[in-house]
């Protein structure tokens, strides 16, 4: 009996999880790479170790626009791994923003905290170089799922300038910032609801986490997306001068002085896709490559879900 395929997905986010569950399902043998400590992308979720505290510090809401993801959704409440939360049709998931990814990925080979440094292939197949540790294993297909300036730096590393002709997409991609200040606070905010989004000046949203599905009793805690200009105004600062400036400014919005308990900056460099690829996915036959991400389709979710699954069928279809 012949051994399934090996693919090698570098990306543990959304689109990494959506195509590691196509391609598992259909039969291939699946390996996952990704840099950070938990799976997720920028589906992220932190736990404060002193008070206990989940902050959803990176995507906030899911939302369905069509069939697949829609589909997805429904099933994913049936089973209590999602729930609606803050307007008609958005949802939070349960216990936190990880979790549909953690879904997606059980039972499949994940490897957290190993950062892809470089990438070769040869008539054998694809070879991963980690800065943590060494991959001798040789893949019969990679699939790429960092944002779009990471996968050209990875891509480079093998074809400087993207010899490979069907990825000069990742140059089209590009990303506004966000700063994320996760914030415990001795009692509620007052603002109405459970998200403020002002419309203008340095906040884009305030997120009321205590108030989402499977946080019942958690004391008051918010996150905040700083607004998309702010961000690259400030991109290179310290991140204990976000918090301060961030605080004030949330202060001055509320028109209260806020004493947090506990607080915490964090950085994300590509937050929202402002331009994408101009393709569901990037793919290279002959060389068995392929990107996917919500660079290729847009700022959302949803949108990481459908091209991870897009480029999943066409690279089983080739490697059937």
């Amino acid at each position: 009996m012949a051994r399934p395929a090996q693919v090698a997905i570098v990306g543990a986010g959304m689109a990494g999880a959506s195509a590691a569950r196509r391609l598992a399902d259909a039969g291939f043998a699946v390996s996952v790479f990704d840099k950070g400590r938990q799976v997720g992308g920028r589906m992220a979720s932190r736990r404060d170790r002193e008070t206990g505290l989940r902050f959803d510090h990176g995507a906030q809401v899911l939302r369905a626009h069509g069939p697949a993801f829609r589909h997805r959704l429904d099933a994913w409440r049936a089973r209590g791994i999602v729930a609606p939360w803050d307007a008609p049709g958005t949802h939070a998931a349960v216990p936190d923003m990880t979790a549909p990814v953690r879904d997606l990925l059980a039972g499949l080979e994940v490897h957290v905290g190993r950062t892809v440094t470089g990438l070769t292939r040869n008539a054998a197949g694809w070879r991963l170089a980690l800065a943590e540790a060494s991959e001798a294993r040789v893949f019969d297909a990679l699939v790429l799922t960092p944002p779009a300036p990471q996968a050209e730096r990875l891509i480079d590393s093998m074809a400087p300038g993207l010899g490979a002709p069907g990825f000069a997409g990742l140059r089209k991609a590009a990303y506004a910032p966000c700063w994320s200040l996760m914030l415990a606070v001795p009692q509620e905010l007052p603002f109405a609801g459970d998200v403020l989004r002002p419309g203008e000046g340095p906040i884009a949203a305030v997120f009321r986490e205590s108030a989402k599905p499977g946080r019942s009793g958690a004391a008051p805690h918010v996150t905040l997306h700083a607004s998309p200009e702010w961000s690259a105004a400030h991109l290179e600062e310290t991140p204990e001068a976000v918090e301060a400036a961030l605080l004030a400014a949330l202060g001055a919005l509320l028109g209260m002085a806020i004493a947090p308990t506990h607080r915490r900056a964090h950085r994300w460099r590509y937050a929202l896709v402002t331009a994408t690829c101009g393709a569901p996915y990037l793919y290279d036959a002959a060389a068995r490559l392929g990107y996917a991400g919500d660079a290729c389709l847009g700022p959302r979710v949803e949108a990481a879900y459908d091209s991870g699954a897009a480029l999943a069928e066409r690279l089983a279809a080739d490697l059937a």
